[in-house]
């Protein structure tokens, strides 16, 4: 339950002994003091206001907090150094080293001042293919990004309307438990007076045990949507309500984009990961029997205090080399065993990512059944609602003006009457609530989530505390 809004006399209160200490501190020295000692009194006093956030900031925060979201960006950035990797062992590595060492009789070894080495992959028919699986591995990376941003806008999404609605529901049900209240309180005073029996008391009673079983699980779940909430977009739990006006309106259901159609972003994910894999082994594959081709160079200055000049007539300082490195593997059985490893685990990832795809058609069908029936369930309920309302009309007419057509309304039947027109109403809503988080679920089985977000206003703002 959310903290009570302090009275309007609290705030006097603080602004006048804010005033007070400014009058105290007017020399120049204790300005950064005085607006120190204001900013801690607003702190003491806003936290118990109310924190409003609409339905598209709270989207947007959650995106920008969500660690799955960032981890998800971090596989993209990992995917990108993997493709760039495969690219750059065309480009010349360089490296220098020192190689001092003092040597006695013959001598071992070359002890350099310093030497540069220049190396680089001049030809192999397998790194084109690992190129392409690098390619792939970032398509997929970027298709699960793309998954994953969707999951948590749907997730703040639906939690959202769910806070929204129990907000509303919760109002309803202590409604519904003040008249069950009143009701007891009737039958009690008839039963004394002789005109109700004692099954009717205890029947009032469990009624009321009842509704306020209900309300005490509405304020339950009320509490872990917005704690929910709060978590999925970094703000304070305990004072965090809902704009219902900010909710924008699901679109109708389309029947022709609920059979197959486009791919979801995950699995696209999965078909990317299996053309990877596909990929690496076409290149393990080509291993054999294919040659490789690579590039060095190196130059390196010897010594001139060792004894390389005793032993060697034409010994010079300065030395340089370049040439090519060619090897054609002919015979290489941990290879090919290799390449047989990377097909089948190839194979292996696209039938998954087959089975995915099927899996997801027949959910995506068996949503767009349930948003139709709960559709006709949510009219239903709506219905039922109005009726309630039409019959608590007449009863409270009859209540005024007297029934003319037999035995006069009690206020009995009054409160039963307004009991059931609230237990309508939240079933109304219980119908409503189930409606719309499927028509969100299946907005994004058809890859309409984010065009429907973006009617929302994805302005950031910070929480306003209401007035008092």
């Amino acid at each position: 339950m959310t903290s009570p809004i302090p009275p309007a006399t609290d705030f006097a209160t603080s602004r006048q002994l804010s005033a007070k200490i400014v009058a105290m501190f007017r020399t120049p020295h204790s300005r950064a003091l005085t607006a120190l000692l204001a900013l801690l009194i607003f702190v003491a006093v806003a936290p118990s206001a109310h924190a409003q956030i609409s339905f598209g900031a709270a989207i947007d925060l959650a995106l920008r907090n969500s660690p799955r979201v960032k981890m998800a960006e971090l596989d993209v950035s990992k995917a990108r150094a993997v493709l760039e990797e495969t690219h750059d062992v065309y480009i010349p590595a360089l490296s220098v080293g020192s190689g001092l060492g003092y040597t006695y009789g013959f001598p071992l070894g070359a002890p350099t001042l310093y030497n540069v080495t220049i190396q680089s992959l001049a030809y192999d028919q397998s790194q084109q293919s690992y190129i392409r699986a690098a390619r792939a591995g970032l398509e997929a990376a970027n298709s699960s990004l793309k998954d994953v941003r969707q999951q948590v806008a749907e997730d703040a999404a639906t939690t959202y309307i769910a806070l929204d609605a129990d907000l509303e529901r919760l109002k309803a049900a202590r409604d519904e438990a003040t008249f069950g209240t009143d009701l007891t309180k009737i039958i009690q005073q008839r039963l004394e007076a002789g005109q109700d029996t004692q099954v009717e008391l205890t029947r009032s009673r469990l009624t009321t045990a009842t509704l306020f079983l209900r309300q005490i699980q509405l304020e339950d779940d009320t509490s872990f949507q917005r704690s929910h909430l709060a978590r999925l977009t970094g703000l304070a739990s305990n004072t965090l309500t809902t704009e219902h006006e900010s909710i924008p309106s699901v679109p109708p259901l389309d029947r022709s984009s609920a059979g197959d159609g486009a791919l979801p972003a995950s699995v696209q994910a999965a078909y990317s990961t299996a053309q990877s894999k596909l990929q690496t082994a076409v290149g393990d594959s080509r291993k054999l029997y294919r040659p490789q081709v690579g590039l060095a160079a190196n130059y390196s200055r010897f010594a001139s205090f060792n004894n390389y000049s005793q032993y060697y007539n034409s010994f010079q300082a300065n030395n340089f080399s370049i040439g090519i490195q060619f090897n054609f593997p002919v015979f290489d059985f941990t290879k090919r065993a290799k390449a047989r490893e990377s097909m089948a685990e190839a194979h292996h990832s696209l039938l998954e990512a087959d089975q995915a795809r099927d899996q997801f058609f027949e959910g995506r069908r068996k949503i767009g059944n349930a948003v139709r029936e709960l559709q006709a369930r949510a009219d239903v309920a709506s219905l039922q609602r109005e009726l309630a309302q039409n019959e608590l009309d007449v009863v409270q007419i009859q209540l005024k003006d007297g029934n003319p057509n037999g035995q006069p309304v009690t206020p009995k039947e009054e409160k039963n009457a307004r009991i059931q027109e609230r237990a309508r109403y939240l079933d109304y809503l219980d119908a409503d609530l189930q409606l719309r988080q499927t028509q969100i679920n299946l907005l994004r089985s058809n890859g309409q989530l984010e065009d429907w977000l973006k009617s929302t206003s994805t302005t950031l703002s910070a929480p306003v505390p209401s007035k008092p």
